[in-house]
């Protein structure tokens, strides 16, 4: 036998290496897992930790019994409230930082925000400050003018509250409406003082 010919018997013979070590990999997938749970945990304990700072804030109104007839009405999505003039300070206690589906119904009382599967809550019109047209709220970044953002009182905060029409070109509509009865109370409240 040529020297050749052994080598490729001794070869024949070998086994090749196994090619994945399954051990290893199902303990780096654990591993992975267990990463990604307590990221969510402190996520979680973030939110709620956020909401316990944000204790003072009073109970949301809830909507008066025979809301007269609305001057609009949209439905859309919520995306959620902040501290007014700082758009990342997002609140979230009794529900606001939850996003959702709105219906939004503006009436001489105030501006009724209806969301299902979140909490409702109401706005009386003396609480309403302005509206105007932005691009962001909260995380939530739009093409400029896609959001409608409507600054309200409630205890002693300011708030903005984001909201998206399913119809984009009707948020123009509720700026000036918002803001025209924002002006009137304001000029009606200080006639009668």
């Amino acid at each position: 036998m040529t020297p050749a010919v052994i080598q490729l018997a001794a070869e024949g013979t070998r086994q090749s290496a196994e090619v994945t070590d399954w051990g290893a990999r199902i303990a780096w997938v654990i591993g992975l897992l267990v990463f990604i749970a307590f990221v969510y945990w402190l996520m979680r304990q973030g939110w709620k930790w956020r909401g316990t700072l944000q204790s003072d804030l009073p109970e949301l109104p809830a909507a008066p019994g025979g809301l007269p007839e609305h001057r609009l009405a949209l439905t859309g999505r919520y995306h959620g409230s902040t501290t007014a003039g700082q758009w990342l300070d997002r609140i979230v206690a009794h529900g606001l930082g939850v996003r959702s589906r709105v219906e939004l119904a503006l009436t001489d009382a105030g501006l009724d925000v209806v969301r299902p599967g979140a909490t409702d809550f109401f706005v009386p019109a003396a609480q309403l400050r302005g509206a105007r047209l932005d691009k962001g709220i909260a995380g939530k970044v739009l093409t400029e003018g896609g959001l409608l953002v409507v600054t309200w009182a409630h205890g002693d905060r300011l708030i903005d509250s984001g909201f998206r029409s399913d119809r984009a070109a009707e948020h123009a509509a509720w700026v000036e409406a918002i803001n025209d009865m924002n002006h009137s109370i304001t000029t009606t409240e200080g006639a009668e003082r």
